[in-house]
């Protein structure tokens, strides 16, 4: 079954076929560093790390590029930065080592590329003059705006037109915009803002234009996906598609456009004002970070997700069990992804499915003979590696961060009671160290503990 994959551009589930095999390419909107990532922010690179590990496994590693961008020029992190009374470099640095750190606990490879908005300022410069240049752009007391009525094929991502879109979102109201659709595309700084000389005074440029020359210049003029949250589809998502196009005489830019659904906490909106705002941060302090991948993970990507307390707890006593069967596996080098793993994520990324088929295996594993049962193993961690899942090592995992050598001290302890036939005493080690969560499995090789879920 070749992969599929829902395209917001033509709301249709479409055979994916890149537009050169030899260098697939993809492009998704990283995080804006001024706080601590949430774990709305999570998601999308959650999901994007999966499609990253299938492609790769499609293509081959070395046949896909994958960019995902960081925003350090913008006005909430101007704000923040006046707020915590540090420099913007300072914050910017702060908050993308944090960032880079969360998602390496939740198990993201790296992108191939990861651009900086302030780095790419003159091919952004570049962009505006070519748009100024083919009329779709002009100047205004200091500022450059994208001519929208220029486009006669804006809206064709929401699919929405210009009225029912400004009448959706918050537009900024200026007395120089020609329509109050048109978006800037470069405005002035003050001397306590960051700023760049440019041919239109100094200035700052816009969100949007960032991510249009950023995507040009590491994946060129056309590429095959562009990836984000739901929430970027108006106006960001749909304002890169006009000045991408617009600047490349209608040549198409992205092929694909694949949107996350929100999330929500409990139930709710997460607000910091409703007591429900979850950073990464908050969650790996309460869970590992392969539990909340999981845990995100059992949900489809284009559905709405509710983070819960329980859904993370779910997915904890899950890896329990999967790491339970792995004890004693060997490495999967020679083992392929199970097809039915692999035709659930090409059917338009399917981790439900394909989590409910790892779990088909485990339940085939905990039945096997010996003879079926490093076969089941290594399909089970080359189908949970495309997931970004079951790679660490099992004793690893079911010991955890507990006190391995006074646990390991209990349990020489109670086998020395054993020994002299004191099972009373026996038995007290095991209530004791169950007690503290930890449960010990007597076998052929001796004992050995876990973490109790």
């Amino acid at each position: 079954m070749p992969l599929s994959l829902y395209n917001t551009l033509t709301r249709s589930k479409e055979i994916f076929a890149p537009l050169d095999a030899q260098n697939v390419r993809m492009y998704v909107c990283g995080p804006t560093v001024y706080d601590f990532a949430h774990i709305g922010n999570a998601r999308p690179v959650i999901v994007f790390d999966v499609l990253y590990r299938l492609l790769r496994q499609v293509y081959g590693e070395h046949h896909v590029k994958y960019v995902r961008n960081i925003t350090d020029v913008d006005d909430k992190i101007n704000a923040a930065a006046r707020a915590n009374h540090e420099s913007i470099r300072e914050l910017t640095e702060r908050t993308a080592k944090a960032f880079h750190a969360d998602v390496a606990a939740l198990l993201c490879l790296p992108p191939d590329v990861e651009p900086r908005a302030t780095e790419h300022i003159a091919p952004m410069i570049a962009m505006i003059e070519r748009l100024i240049a083919a009329s779709h752009a002009y100047v205004a007391e200091g500022h450059v705006l994208f001519d929208v009525a220029s486009d006669p094929n804006y809206g064709k991502l929401s699919h929405r037109n210009r009225v029912e879109m400004i009448a959706g979102a918050r537009v900024e109201v200026a007395p120089y915009k020609r329509d109050p659709a048109d978006f800037v595309l470069w405005k002035p700084s003050p001397e306590d803002l960051p700023g760049w000389p440019s041919p239109w005074g100094r200035g700052r440029p816009g969100w949007h234009i960032e991510c249009s020359a950023m995507s040009e210049t590491h994946l060129g003029d056309s590429f095959d996906v562009h990836g984000g949250g739901l929430d970027l589809i108006f106006p960001h998502h749909e304002n890169e598609i006009a000045q991408s196009e617009c600047v490349h005489g209608g040549a198409p830019f992205a092929r694909y456009w694949l949107h996350n659904g929100f999330v929500t906490v409990d139930g709710a909106k997460m607000a910091k004002s409703e007591g429900n705002f979850r950073t990464i941060r908050d969650v790996l302090s309460e869970a590992p970070g392969e539990a909340a991948r999981l845990a995100m993970l059992m949900g489809h990507y284009r559905d709405p997700l509710d983070w819960t307390q329980e859904r993370l707890s779910q997915a904890k006593l899950g890896l329990d069990r999967f790491y339970l069967a792995l004890r004693g596996a060997g490495t999967a080098a020679d083992a392929t992804i199970p097809a039915r793993v692999q035709a659930a994520l090409d059917d338009d990324l399917n981790t439900p499915l394909a989590i409910a088929a790892l779990h088909e295996l485990l339940a085939e594993l905990n039945k096997a003979n010996d003879a079926d049962k490093a076969r089941l193993q290594g399909e089970l961690i080359a189908g949970g590696a495309v997931l970004g899942l079951l790679q660490q090592d099992p004793e690893a995992w079911l010991q955890g961060d507990s006190d391995a050598v006074g646990i390991e001290a209990s349990i020489a302890a109670r086998n020395a009671a054993r020994a002299a036939k004191n099972f009373a005493e026996a038995d007290r080690i095991r209530t004791e160290l169950a007690l503290k969560g930890i449960l010990l499995e007597d076998g052929a090789g001796g004992t050995t503990w876990r973490r109790a879920g």
